[in-house]
């Protein structure tokens, strides 16, 4: 529509000749006059000046009043109150997501600050990397938007409309114009000190007015000649302030040039400005369909938007714009909403604001509010906020203010030299004793004189600074530089001493009402433990089943929110739980109110544990990178905290399927453990195996007979990974043979495998000893050739951790291992011995950390217990066999004549049962009855050559 009001003029400023332009006349002409000034004629500074102008006529004069804030402002917050209050706007379009609008009526049963969160975990329409989809909006009290919600929620007939785009096109428009993708945004500094700078995740932060310089050059500038440290610092100083005690119109034009200002300065990055070119197309396109459909009158409504939004120059701009902009659909994503707990340290961290500014920001809010005695607007019910009434009464009706002429306020305001506050010696005196007593506590040696010091330090720095009185920022560089110094005794510095006593990091709260069910049902089945789970810190849970049966539910949402939550949530100290054992006593440590936001992300996953432990196990065991020792895990995970067969089984069947797919063997340790435990498990608890137990060990037995003569020569695969492998091959051996398996497949594998290392050497030498291939004789023989060789005592300490890793298949050889070790210290000299000791244990800590036990314990019960015995002790394998005498000689030898089987004729009730079993009839001799026959037991006398080869075999060394 051209010549419409809200057509603004060109880029040269010359504007159109309407009623609307009269108001700055004066103000663009002292631009020319000052842009011909400094750059000698008209040129591209003279329009950037009366560009911003134009886009301040064009915004004032706009029939649907639009309200420019910065976000986190006290003085957009106090404008904010005071506009409500006059103005009682019946409608308020709001920038912020308009698929949370659902959710801000849960703000009242929180504690601010907090964050309403959009969060998707199964995505369609967007990369699967990106998954979870995070947004959050943090609201804080002193923020304008809170003023907003409170004042359109608590006041009847008032409608709350957001109109920004929904949390899906916040992706969209990453996706397609690559504004940044969701693994870039903004979000807590790596190595942030405080945890509370995390409580928003990895989030995509959303903010009404993020007012700051686009153009470095330009941020810098401002920051040096305003002679402050940060951008934080120069809004305080040159907004903040300024702006706490200026009126509606003045506060408006202000915004509306600053918005101008950094819009018409951002460097030429094309994909950002078009991402917000669409967001303004998309809340003027909402706004007049909502005008369009509910018929509200622009006079009785309200634009909260951000100031860099409000000089906008599309062509929707106004309720009477052009441009016919189509919003693209959303994507099948399924969104969940809820509301989050934040903290003024998240804010900061998030939106890249300094460190302690928030509070700062906190702090001046609560002292504009006692200077200027504006009632602000709070949720009814909320914590902190007054009682409601009894009874909600109509708001009053009453007209606004006759909306005057748009009058020139800005050239009063540029023109007018800064209010130069009085200092108040009072408060900086407290400040100063306050932050010395906080330094005492925190172990500086502060005293008296420092506080003085702090005190006259402020003044200086503000002098230097050209103003009057300090700010909270002056003041935190004069305590850092006469306190502090050079050294941080605790904890905590005197900067963060500085942020905790001027308000502190705020943590705001999500209340039991507002949970989603998951988390209250979680609150609900916890109650017996009589805690207050809501309050953030450490709290101490003693659990005793044996006392108090009912206690067992709240075990078992423990240990499940331990597989869920992340570490700390739920700590045990005392118990445990693996398969087959649970505990009649528990300890706990409880941090749900620390890790408030977790537990309700879990919330948007399911509405019980239980259904979120399952998806999670279900994911983990389906997922593309899915192993066999993973989805073992996940069955095991399954048994122990969801009770039940079915979902295990499925999980069993799901394991068996990924093994048969694999190709490697670098999860085998961990399947050889997890297969014998689950094992060990359903033999003991259940009749019979399930069938997907016996179908994995048939199938496990042949995957690793197959794989085994690679492994043994495949550099990649550790010598860890082959112990494993016939581990399950050995221990498994009797199960998979008496289902159907033949033993020549292992025994084939064995013999094809042709190992160079050394390690692996001496892991198949274990495993022929295992199959009966070699004798342990023949082993002792080889680990003597390998010590007396002195080419390859070098490499003796690889071959011992061999032996040490073949404890997994073969513990037997724990004896052979510990001869193996001894001879090397007996028979190595000290030139050799003493540089071979650090890598002997540095192999043993490395490669065989959890089976050092078991050659503990067998060295504790080969070598004497008494130092005293070691001087005469001989090792049992340098022990001189006797010689062998035959049978009847040892017996005769042994009892001075035949003696017999003396204990066959006390107790013959067992040899009687036996004989009755096979249908044998005897009648029982007495000793005396035949004294003079052949006594004890006759068959072997007359076949001794059994009973010799018996003892032979028995006593072979």
């Amino acid at each position: 529509m051209s010549g419409s009001p809200t057509d603004g003029p060109g880029e040269n400023g010359s504007g159109e000749n309407g009623p609307g332009e009269a108001p700055f006349t004066a103000l663009r002409g002292q631009l020319h006059e000052a842009a011909t000034a400094f750059a000698g004629g008209p040129d591209a500074l003279e329009g950037i000046l009366l560009g911003m102008v134009d886009d301040v006529d064009r915004a004032v004069r706009e029939p649907l009043e639009i309200f420019p804030v910065c976000h986190h402002s006290p003085a957009s917050a106090l404008a904010m109150a005071r506009r409500l209050r006059e103005k009682q706007p019946k409608v308020v379009y709001l920038e912020l997501c308009e698929d949370m609008a659902p959710l801000l009526g849960e703000l009242r049963n929180c504690r601010l600050p907090v964050a309403v969160q959009a969060f998707a975990s199964d995505i369609d329409g967007f990369p699967a990397e990106w998954a979870p989809l995070s947004v959050v909006a943090p609201v804080t009290e002193a923020s304008a938007e809170y003023q907003a919600i409170a004042y359109a929620l608590d006041t009847p007939g008032v409608e709350l409309v957001l109109v920004d785009r929904s949390s899906d096109h916040v992706f969209q428009w990453d996706s397609r114009h690559g504004e940044r993708a969701p693994e870039e945004a903004a979000g807590p500094a790596a190595g942030t000190a405080e945890p509370e700078a995390a409580l928003h995740g990895e989030a995509v932060g959303v903010e009404i007015g993020d007012l700051r310089p686009r153009f470095a050059e330009l941020e810098e500038h401002l920051l040096r000649h305003g002679k402050v440290r940060h951008w934080s610092e120069w809004w305080h100083q040159y907004v903040e302030v300024p702006l706490g005690d200026s009126d509606h119109a003045a506060y408006r034009q202000v915004m509306f040039l600053i918005g101008s200002l950094f819009r018409r300065l951002a460097p030429g990055d094309g994909d950002r400005v078009r991402v917000d070119e669409e967001r303004e197309r998309y809340m003027w396109t909402r706004m007049r369909e909502h005008l369009a459909s509910s018929g509200a009158d622009p006079e009785d409504c309200l634009y909260v938007c951000g100031a860099f939004h409000a000089a906008s120059r599309v062509e929707e701009f106004g309720v009477a714009g052009s441009g016919s902009y189509v919003i693209s659909p959303r994507s099948a994503t399924t969104w969940q909403h809820g509301l989050i707990p934040s903290s003024h340290a998240a804010i900061e961290a998030q939106f890249g604001l300094a460190s302690g500014s928030v509070s700062i920001a906190a702090t001046q809010w609560a002292t504009n509010l006692k200077r200027t005695r504006v009632r602000p607007y709070r949720l009814a019910g909320q914590d902190g906020a007054k009682k409601p009434r009894a009874a909600k009464r109509a708001a009053p009706v009453v007209s606004a203010p006759p909306e005057e002429a748009a009058t020139d306020r800005l050239s009063g305001f540029l023109r007018r030299p800064p209010v130069l506050d009085t200092l108040d010696e009072a408060e900086l005196l407290g400040w100063s004793v306050d932050i010395v007593r906080a330094a005492r506590r925190s172990g500086y040696p502060a005293s008296t004189a420092d506080a003085i010091a702090v005190f006259e330090t402020s003044i200086l720095l503000a002098g230097m600074r050209d103003r009057a009185k300090p700010t909270p920022y002056d003041f935190q560089d004069a305590a850092i530089t006469c306190i502090e110094k050079d050294t941080v005794p605790g904890r905590r510095d005197v900067r963060r001493l500085v942020e905790i006593m001027m308000g502190g990091d705020r943590i705001g709260r999500v209340g039991y009402d507002a949970l989603p069910p998951l988390a209250r049902d979680v609150h609900d089945r916890l109650a017996p433990l009589e805690l207050r789970l809501q309050q953030r810190g450490v709290q101490r849970a003693l659990l005793d089943m044996n006392s108090r049966p009912e206690l067992g539910a709240c075990s078992d949402v423990l240990w499940m929110l331990r597989r869920l939550m992340p570490h700390g949530a739920a700590r045990p100290i005392m118990g445990e739980r693996k398969l087959g054992e649970r505990s009649i006593q528990e300890s706990w440590d409880l941090a749900l109110g620390t890790h408030q936001r977790a537990l309700i992300e879990l919330g948007y996953e399911g509405v019980s544990i239980e259904q979120v432990l399952e998806q999670r196990l279900r994911r983990d065991a389906y997922g593309p990178r899915a192993t066999t020792a993973v989805v073992l895990a996940a069955v095991e995970d399954a048994t122990l905290y969801l009770r039940g067969r079915r979902l295990a089984d499925e999980l069993g069947h799901r394991a068996l399927e990924v093994l048969a797919a694999e190709r490697t063997v670098d999860g085998a340790p961990e399947v050889l453990r997890r297969v014998r435990g689950l094992l060990a498990y359903y033999r003991t608890g259940e009749p019979v195996l399930p069938p997907w137990v016996e179908s994995f060990v048939k199938a496990g037995y042949a995957h690793y007979c197959t794989l085994l003569p690679t492994a043994f020569t495949d550099e990649d695969v550790t010598v860890g990974q082959v112990a494993a492998m016939l581990g399950f091959l050995f221990s498994m051996e009797g199960l998979a043979l008496s289902l159907g398996c033949d033993r020549a497949q292992l025994e084939l594998a064995v013999a094809q495998s042709r190992p160079t290392d050394p390690e692996r050497t001496a892991l198949l030498w274990a495993a022929q000893v295992q199959l009966g291939a070699l004798s342990r004789a023949e082993l002792r023989e080889r680990c003597g050739e390998l010590l007396a060789n002195p080419m390859v005592v070098p490499a003796y300490p690889r071959y011992l951790s061999g032996f040490v890793h073949a404890l997994v298949p073969v513990p037997g050889l724990a004896d052979v291992v510990v001869e193996a070790v001894s001879n090397a210290f007996g028979r190595l000299p000290d030139p050799v011995l003493l540089p071979w000791l650090p890598t002997l244990i540095s192999t043993l800590r490395a490669g065989a950390a959890d089976l050092a036990p078991l050659l503990v314990r067998e060295a504790g019960r080969i070598f004497p217990a008494r130092l005293a015995a070691l001087d005469t002790w001989v090792p049992p394998w340098r022990e001189v066999p006797e010689a062998h005498a035959p049978a009847t000689g040892r017996a005769e030898a042994a009892g001075g004549g035949s003696r017999g089987a003396a204990l066959l004729f006390a107790h013959p009730g067992t040899l009687d049962a036996v004989a009755e079993l096979l249908g044998c009839d005897g009648v029982w001799a007495t000793p005396d009855a035949d004294a003079a026959g052949p006594a004890g037991a006759v068959l072997s006398a007359r076949h001794p050559d059994t009973a010799i080869a018996w003892e032979s075999l028995l006593m072979r060394p």
